[in-house]
């Protein structure tokens, strides 16, 4: 089943709070949700515009294009590296089971690069 909005964004929200070592906040805007773990960013829920009701997860590239291939509502990240982060609305095929394997691929990622600097 296609999510809304407001739901795509709650998924994703509900999924990052069940993750170990996960804190979250609004260091950059008070519309800006963003959720670390380990100090790195993994997803942003973005909620200035109830139009554009976003997430903002970090993929690998490869996944990356083929995601925005595949489907419309995903774009090259907002915010970030365009080539290791992905936005993600409502749209045809954005459902709950992507929406939690995108916010733990992202979690993981994060994790991966633990102390190294870079995206």
């Amino acid at each position: 089943m296609t999510l809304s909005g407001a739901q795509l964004q709650q998924t994703a929200r509900d999924t990052a709070a069940s993750l170990a070592h996960v804190s979250h906040g609004r260091p950059f805007t008070p519309h800006l949700d963003v959720w670390k773990v380990h100090d790195k960013v993994f997803l942003i829920v973005t909620e200035d515009d109830p139009q554009l009701r976003i997430i903002t997860v970090k993929v690998d590239p490869h996944h990356g294009d083929a995601l925005r291939r595949d489907h419309d509502s995903i774009t090259a990240g907002h915010y970030l590296d365009k080539n290791h982060w992905i936005s993600v609305g409502a749209g045809p095929g954005v459902t709950k089971r992507l929406v939690e394997d995108l916010v733990h691929g992202s979690y993981e990622l994060a994790q991966g690069h633990q102390g190294k600097s870079g995206s």
